[in-house]
């Protein structure tokens, strides 16, 4: 599913510019996706477009708040995840809607382990899906592999 989302961010330079569902689909299937993986993708990407139409301004948390993460967000966002969200908001790249709008977005994938390069990815398709600027470097940051291990300091 995930290699979905990689390739319409990649092949639609605009979220509006992609195809209604079915054609998508179509064009999907005959790249060579999975359909089983294309129903995924084409579901969540109406989720993200549903609840970041009933997100508002008003809504939203206040700039400059601090979020306390629930038991479920803890165990779905590890602390590499929940540190890159909160390094993209204190750099100013994400607000709290967007912030929002990921936690549930990767909340919605609960069969799936998400890694750094998975949040990666969410955090990739909520700004191109609300058509937000992303500057070329934060592209490729987002679009990087990383090795999924993380420094631990030995204690002597």
């Amino acid at each position: 599913m995930f290699d979905i989302l990689v390739y319409l961010f990649e092949s639609y330079i605009h979220a509006d510019a992609c195809p209604e569902a079915d054609l998508l689909s179509r064009k999907l299937s005959a790249v060579g996706f999975e359909q089983e993986d294309i129903s995924e993708a084409l579901e969540w990407l109406t989720g993200l477009r549903r609840v970041a139409r009933d997100i508002h301004p008003g809504i939203a948390p206040r700039e400059g708040s601090v979020r306390i993460y629930t038991e479920d967000e803890q165990a779905q966002l590890d602390g590499r995840c929940r540190g890159f969200l909160s390094l993209l908001e204190s750099a100013g790249v994400l607000g709290t809607a967007h912030r929002e709008l990921i936690i549930e977005r990767a909340m919605a994938l609960a069969d799936f382990n998400i890694s750094l390069n998975r949040l990666k990815v969410i955090v990739l398709m909520v700004l191109w899906q609300q058509e937000e600027p992303i500057d070329t470097l934060m592209v490729d940051e987002l679009l990087a592999e990383e090795d999924d291990w993380a420094y631990e300091p030995t204690i002597h």
